[in-house]
This record gives C-alpha cells, sequence and structure tokens, in this order.
C-alpha cells in the first residue's frame, strides 16, 4: 500500500531515529574521566591517559585542591634536607623511559657539580609540576580536552553517570571516577584520652608547613616512630639549630638500614617461590640465597631487591592467615630492610646519636598526657615495666592510616555510608578487582569507580614506590582505554 500524507510524520520520525542511531554509533559520546587526586600517582595517570589513542576525544579534569598540582605532599616541603630514599634511575614517571627524570636532574641547577646521587624531594615535586604543566600547556591530540581544578571533592553521587560535587557547589558529570588519595594522616598513637590531640606541643603531621619551626631550639623532643619521617624530623631540627636532646620511642627500636653503593643485581629466584603458599616457605627460600650470597661476598641488600618485581605475586599467594602473620611478626624488620636511609642521612643520625642528642627506645607508647607547657608520655618498653618521659613537644611519626572503615576524610565517609567501598580485612587500604575498580560493601564490581596508590595495597602490600605506581598508572589508562564508552 502506497505511503500517505498521513504517513509523512511517521517516515520523518524514524529517518531522524536513524540518523541518531548512526551517529550513536559511529561518534560515541566523549567520555569524561574525572581524576581525584594531584599528586604522584593522579599525576602519572593524567600523563598515561594522554598517551592513550583511543582517548582522543575525551574530556579529562585533575581535581587537585592544592595550588601546585604534581608534588602531592609527599614532594612538597621546600626543605634541601629532605632527601629521596631512591637513587634517580629509579624515579622517572613513566615507565618505558626508565632514564626520563635522570635526564631531566642532569639539566637541573642542583647538578651544576654532578647529579646529587640523592635528590631533594621538592626537586622531585618540581619534575613533576613541569611534566604535568608542560603536558597540559601541549595540548594533547585528538581535540582531546584537559582541565585542572583547584578545589575539594566533596561527595559522588551516582547519576547514571558519576557526578563529582565540589566542595565550592560545582559539579562534574563523569563516565569514570579515579581516586588518587595519598596517604592519610597516621591515626591518634595513644588513647583513650585524647586531651593531648590539641594541645600546642603535640604535632599529628610532621609535613604541615612550618610546623617544625615552632620548636625552640632548647625545647625537648619526643619522636613516636623511627622510620624515615622520623629521620626527616630529626635532620630538619639540626638543620633549624634545635640543641636539646631528641627521645626516639618505636615499637621495633630500629632505624632504616642505610643504602649501599650500587649492587650488581642478584639473579630473580622467584621460581623457587612461586609455590610457596606460608611466609615460612618463602622466609627458607630467601636465607638460602642469602647464605649463598654471602658466600660470593655480594651484600644482602641486593637479594631483596631481587624480589621487588614479585612481591606482588609472592603476597597474593599467601592466604589471609599468612598475611596476618607477616605483618605481625616481620612488617617492621622489612620497613626497615627494604625503606632505606640515603647514606648521608643515616650517618648523620649515628653522629646526633653519639654525641647524645639523640636516643632510641624500644617500646609502645600507651598514653600521652597534657601536662601544662609539657606533655608526659606512658612507654611500655618490651620485657620491661612502663616509664614515663616528659617531653615539651611529641612529633608523630609513625605511618599512614590505612583503614578505610576509618578515614574520616568527607569523600571517603561518604562512598562509605553509601556502600560504594570496602575496607580489606587486615585494614591496609580497599578491595577491587586486578583493574583497580572498587568493590563495594556488596561485593560487586564498579563499572565507573577505580583507584591507584597507596589504596591498593591489598592487592600488592607494597603500593607506594613510584615503579610501582607509574605500572599501576600506565595499566589503568590503557584499561579505562580499552572500554572508552563504559563497556567492561
Amino acid at each position: 500500500m502506497p505511503p500517505t500524507a498521513a504517513d509523512a510524520p511517521l517516515r520523518f520520525s524514524g529517518r531522524i531515529a536513524l540518523i541518531s542511531f548512526f551517529f550513536a554509533v559511529n561518534h560515541p559520546s566523549r567520555p569524561v574521566i574525572t581524576v581525584v587526586g594531584g599528586g604522584f600517582a593522579g599525576t602519572a595517570l593524567v600523563l598515561q591517559l594522554r598517551r592513550q589513542a583511543a582517548l582522543a576525544g575525551a574530556e579529562i579534569h585533575l581535581v587537585e585542591p592544592r595550588e601546585t598540582p604534581g608534588p602531592g605532599l609527599a614532594y612538597t616541603a621546600r626543605r634541601p634536607e629532605y632527601l629521596l630514599n631512591v637513587r634517580p634511575a629509579a624515579l622517572s614517571l613513566y615507565p618505558d623511559a626508565p632514564g626520563h627524570f635522570a635526564d631531566w636532574l642532569a639539566r637541573q641547577p642542583e647538578s651544576a657539580g654532578g647529579p646529587p646521587e640523592f635528590a631533594p624531594r621538592a626537586t622531585y615535586g618540581r619534575y613533576l609540576n613541569e611534566e604535568l604543566t608542560a603536558a597540559l600547556a601541549a595540548g594533547a591530540p585528538g581535540h582531546l580536552m584537559w582541565h585542572r581544578t583547584t578545589a575539594e571533592v566533596a561527595r559522588l553521587r551516582p547519576d547514571g553517570r558519576r557526578a563529582v560535587q565540589l566542595a565550592d557547589g560545582r559539579t562534574l558529570l563523569s563516565d569514570y571516577v579515579v581516586l588518587a588519595l595519598g596517604n592519610f594522616p597516621p591515626p591518634p598513637p595513644a588513647g583513650p584520652d585524647h586531651r593531648y590531640l590539641h594541645h600546642p606541643g603535640y604535632h599529628a603531621d610532621p609535613w604541615a608547613a612550618g610546623n617544625l619551626r615552632r620548636i625552640g631550639p632548647d625545647e625537648a623532643v619526643l619522636l613516636i616512630g623511627s622510620g624515615l619521617t622520623a629521620v626527616d624530623v630529626l635532620l630538619a631540627l639540626r638543620q633549624d639549630g634545635h640543641r636539646a636532646p631528641v627521645t626516639v620511642v618505636a615499637r621495633h627500636g630500629r632505624w632504616p638500614a642505610a643504602h649501599s653503593p650500587v649492587l650488581p643485581p642478584y639473579p630473580s629466584f622467584y621460581p623457587e617461590l612461586a609455590d610457596k603458599t606460608t611466609v615460612a616457605g618463602v622466609l627458607a627460600v630467601f636465607r638460602q640465597h642469602l647464605r649463598a650470597a654471602a658466600a660470593h661476598g655480594t651484600n644482602w641488600r641486593a637479594v631483596l631487591d631481587s624480589l621487588r618485581p614479585d612481591l606482588g605475586r609472592i603476597w597474593a599467594a599467601w592466604p589471609l592467615a599468612e598475611q596476618r602473620r607477616f605483618l605481625r611478626h616481620l612488617a617492621g624488620l622489612w620497613a626497615v630492610t627494604r625503606h632505606r636511609s640515603p647514606p648521608e642521612n643515616a650517618e648523620a643520625v649515628a653522629a646526633l646519636t653519639a654525641a647524645g642528642l639523640v636516643r632510641l627506645h624500644a617500646g609502645t607508647v600507651r598514653e600521652i598526657l597534657p601536662d601544662g607547657d609539657a606533655l608526659r608520655v606512658r612507654v611500655r618498653p618490651h620485657g620491661s615495666t612502663d616509664c614515663w618521659h616528659e617531653a615539651r613537644h611529641v612529633v608523630c611519626c609513625t605511618g599512614p592510616l590505612l583503614d578505610y572503615a576509618r578515614i574520616a576524610d568527607p569523600l571517603v565517609m561518604s562512598l562509605r555510608d553509601a556502600g560504594h567501598l570496602a575496607a580489606d580485612a587486615l585494614n591496609l587500604g580497599l578491595l577491587t578487582d586486578a583493574h583497580g575498580a572498587l568493590r563495594g560493601a556488596d561485593g560487586r564490581v564498579s563499572a565507573t569507580l577505580f583507584t591507584l596508590g597507596s589504596s591498593r595495597r591489598p592487592a600488592y602490600f607494597e603500593s607506594t614506590a613510584v615503579p610501582e605506581l607509574r605500572q599501576q598508572a600506565a595499566a589503568l589508562a590503557a584499561e579505562l582505554a580499552r572500554r572508552p564508552t563504559g563497556q567492561p
């Protein structure tokens, strides 16, 4: 039957539908990716997203509350005595260009007399900012759109796409949101009386600008923790002319080991560990190699470092009970042998100790009480009765808070309350799938919400150093490029 005039509206509607379908298929909507956090992990991810040809039409937002993106908290402090604890050759932003940072450093004023073996952390922060700024200034291939937003993220709302609600009232509708939140401040080291948290002599955040400069040169100081943060605090106090003795209390009572000169690599022995599902089994093989290495004059550091590429696989092979056993018995020893000090830092701490200006005690802080202008600290030494120390200032140098069930950040709290994230059983970070997609409280994997960096410690145990994070960034960028229209 031939069409009539009455059929015209239907024919017109059909053509419009066909045209809309054509453009939907051949011109998919521009994917919008929002990266929350502009420290190392967020910076590395944005730079890797820029390299993805499949994201040429994407719109990418980098949301960071600090005015200077790139350095994050770790590389912001402008104190030359704060040194990187890794040599430049291992610190490139790009996994496929391992010498990138070393080459950049060689052109900087700090290298006028030769590149430093361990560069200042602020120098590395400048490198991160320059790389990100240069990429933004150069534009992006294929009309990719970049936006940098200086703001706090208040919450995320699931409005079909993710609505990233900023603290200033703006909203970014996003297909994918990546949390690159970095580390959170350590929890209170003692309780239940928390009055000390409001005492002017208590320093919860040693990295806060100007915090340590409030300490007078002759005022007694007590540090809680003896890791790399405590070493930095000691060096900062020395630089500021501090003269009074410093008491250091740490659970294991050890300083970080010092780096040795560059060593020949020790051959990988992971094939001998691949079927080991207990801490004892891995330790037995490791000790065999330590003995063999020592017999040939090889430093133990090279043996330990040979495990690094396979740490995630070793950790993942252990059942939960074995992971818990490692954390309880060996994590402290691991921390001081794996995360080492530059030799000049270790020498400075040894000199302060020899001069009687630093005293290290093995024990745990049980209580902190305000006492006028001072703080009284109750310490329980191992195998002994409690004793009291008094100091004008107490500086918390323990590790970051990793338990996402306790983190009080507004964004984390809103996601937790909505069931969009779940802490792991060991309180190390967030539960994710293999790509970093968040698992909710119901165990379901999100199709739109991802994370990388220290939050992924449950999967890898080690998820804070540059080599691991840059690889995570490259892998996540490739995964997001693989599904630019939201297809899992």
